[in-house]
């Protein structure tokens, strides 16, 4: 018995050291890297199909294609019902791999499509990272 829970406390450790490395390596988004942010508005009554469209094809479309771009370390999708706003924010080692967005096929193809629905997108902006929390 006492074999059994060494083995399984043992086993625990482990996971839960792979887990703690793993959230380690997934915050290396340090002070020199890059976020990007995009910002699209749209009308009221589009709030539905906006994340309805951004589940779906906008995701099945983009994840695949984003990572395979070099120096990509996080993304992340969001929707504002009360500011009709989506959000796109990424997080890049360098701005010359930020700036692969700007040229990604799927992400292009999926813009035309959001502007088709009548969305207004402002300018896309990169920004350099100062400071970050947690530290």
């Amino acid at each position: 018995m006492r074999l059994i829970l060494l083995w399984a406390f043992l086993a625990l450790t482990a996971v839960v050291t792979a887990q703690d490395k793993k959230m380690k390596d997934d915050m290396k988004i340090t002070e020199g890297n890059i976020v990007r942010i995009s910002i699209g508005y749209f009308e009221p009554q589009q709030s539905d199909k906006v994340e309805k469209m951004l589940q779906t094809e906008f995701k099945n479309s983009l994840v695949p294609a984003i990572k395979k771009l070099k120096g990509n370390l996080g993304y992340y999708v969001g929707v504002d019902k009360e500011k009709h706003t989506m959000t796109n924010v990424s997080f890049w080692d360098n701005i010359e791999n930020a700036k692969q967005m700007s040229t990604l096929k799927e992400m292009l193809a999926m813009r035309t499509t959001f502007e088709a629905l009548g969305l207004k997108f402002i300018d896309i902006t990169n920004h350099d990272i100062l400071w970050k929390l947690p530290e």
